[in-house]
């Protein structure tokens, strides 16, 4: 947490990062994790699975406006809370969504880390 922090409280690192996070959306860097994720579906149920890139880009855009972890976090659970704990009706459809959140959640951070270890090395080191 003292690492992100500071990472967080230097600007420049901040814009590298957010540079390079809007550059892996906009090079389509993803098309192969959206497929994963069905992006550009329109039935409402199947629609929730784009839900990781939500929380994801609702993280970058806070971004420009604030660096404090406590804010980060702040979204990420509000937007846990719109997207998987209230549409779940049962313990059991919780744990479902709950899982299959954390494992696509865990999948677009490691292609998102690779991407950016790969294409925007400028933005580490």
């Amino acid at each position: 947490l003292q690492t992100v922090r500071a990472l967080l409280n230097n600007n420049s690192t901040v814009t590298v990062l957010r540079a390079g996070l809007h550059a892996v959306f906009s090079e389509q860097s993803l098309d192969v994790t959206k497929n994963l994720f069905q992006d550009k579906v329109r039935n409402p149920k199947k629609r929730q699975k784009n839900t990781e890139f939500k929380c994801l880009k609702n993280l970058i855009s806070l971004l420009t406006s604030s660096t404090d972890i406590r804010d980060l976090l702040s979204c990420f659970s509000s937007d846990l809370q719109t997207f998987v704990i209230k549409p779940s009706r049962s313990k059991e459809a919780f744990k479902k969504q709950a899982s299959d959140f954390m494992l696509k959640w865990n999948l677009l951070l490691s292609t998102v880390g690779k991407i950016l270890t790969i294409n925007r090395t400028d933005g580490f080191g």
